[in-house]
């Protein structure tokens, strides 16, 4: 998603306020009031892939949205009921930081334009002293049949150059994805529902096998996104490389 180049001087002011806040360490006590009037607004997701992540609070436009910190794998909202937060449409002032007086995660704030009646999901990746982030659309479409939907994103996590990757169909014997690279978010594909399925995650072109996903279910008419997160050269611990899923609709 483009950001706007030519930003008005009102939401410059916004952003300088955000910085300002973003050194200031209090817990996250308001939350933005509930919408529900959805006229001229966006919904969003927040996946947070930050290796490391413990405590992160979200605020839009200086207000927080976010009631109960956030660490890494977390959704936000999570639940299947929930299927994005409520922001207004237009450019829009986001801050993502730790809140407690010791925390060593640096804060992260950027601007995004949320276009007027649309799904959009916020990647949080890389780590905790270099946080980043990624917004892309999501395109919510309804499958006509029992067919469900899946898209793959790649936030895995190395400080060297690391191999795209491919996501193998252990039931079907094939390829979904193919040569996706670190913060790269696939379209979506329809795949079957009520289907028990393992994932594989390997090196782009090779049997390489890199983290395993078992046990995956979709439910008809759903849309759901894949997750390669973690640090890559890490298979044990807190930080290791793993896939996992997350329903966006």
């Amino acid at each position: 998603m483009k950001l706007l180049y030519k930003i008005p001087a009102c939401f410059c002011i916004v952003i300088t306020l955000l910085i300002i806040q973003s050194c200031t360490k209090q817990e996250a006590k308001i939350v933005a009031q509930q919408q529900t009037n959805f006229t001229n607004s966006s919904l969003v997701q927040v996946y947070v892939a930050t290796v490391n992540a413990s405590r992160n609070y979200i605020y839009v436009d200086g207000a927080a949205v976010t009631g109960a910190a956030l660490a890494s794998g977390s959704l936000f909202p999570g639940g299947v009921a929930t299927i994005g937060t409520n922001v207004p449409a237009g450019l829009r002032a986001f801050l993502v930081r730790d809140t407690l007086p010791a925390a060593t995660q640096v804060p992260l704030v950027f601007a995004e334009n949320m276009q007027n009646g649309k799904f959009h999901t916020i990647f949080l990746y890389d780590t905790i002293s270099t946080p980043k982030q990624k917004t892309v659309l999501t395109n919510i479409v309804i499958p006509a049949d029992t067919t469900a939907r899946l898209r793959f994103a790649n936030f895995v996590f190395s400080r060297t150059d690391v191999p795209a990757v491919d996501i193998f169909s252990k039931r079907r014997g094939v390829n979904l994805f193919t040569n996706v690279k670190v913060t790269d978010v696939s379209d979506f594909i329809p795949i079957p529902s009520a289907f028990n399925d393992t994932f594989f995650v390997r090196e782009t072109g090779t049997t390489n096998q890199l983290a395993v996903f078992n046990g995956f279910n979709a439910t008809q008419k759903r849309s759901y996104t894949l997750v390669f997160r973690g640090r890559y050269q890490t298979t044990t611990g807190t930080v290791v490389r793993t896939l996992s899923s997350f329903i966006n609709y």
